[in-house]
């Protein structure tokens, strides 16, 4: 048999009017006096980390190369271990700040494998919690989160300020 599960709340985003340039690149570029604003938790001189403002899951964030590229080839050997490496520091800040009881790692490489922005690749980093899914997206087209985004930011900006001084 097989299970249907709706997300409805991602169709807002589905539907919305893309900007013409890349949204990550734009947050990035605006600077660290709107990092919160844009919800950036990290930088480093070859990758960074964003918080996803359309989640699957509570503090769902995305761990990107600072260089806008859509191929994990097209980065250099130096970037790809900057890239894994602040996804290791990623799930770390997770689990320290949220206590989670298992992690999903993904990467969507292209359109039809489920990239909503394909042309900057992206780790998606997502904390998960026994019984963290429940009836409420299937029946009220309503999200429960436990905690206001830039509360669970602030959190999170806070370890990833540690591990930042630890690297």
């Amino acid at each position: 048999m097989t299970e249907t599960l709706w997300a409805p709340w991602r169709m807002e985003y589905i539907l919305s009017e893309k900007p013409e340039r890349c949204v990550f690149c734009d947050a990035l570029e605006a600077g660290p006096d709107h990092h919160r604003e844009h919800m950036i938790l990290t930088t480093r001189p070859d990758a960074w980390v964003i918080m996803n403002r359309y989640p699957y899951t509570h503090a769902h964030i995305m761990v990107l190369p600072r260089r806008h590229v859509s191929n994990l080839e097209d980065l250099s050997p130096e970037e790809q271990q900057a890239l894994f490496q602040l996804t290791v520091d990623a799930q770390i800040a997770l689990k320290q700040a949220l206590n989670p009881q298992g992690l999903n790692l993904g990467m969507n490489l292209g359109k039809v494998a489920g990239a909503g922005i394909e042309d900057h690749i992206h780790f998606h980093v997502c904390p998960r919690w026994n019984g963290d899914t429940n009836f409420m997206p299937l029946l009220a087209d309503a999200r429960v989160m436990p905690e206001h985004l830039l509360d669970t930011f602030d959190g999170l900006r806070a370890v990833f300020a540690e591990l930042s001084v630890e690297r």
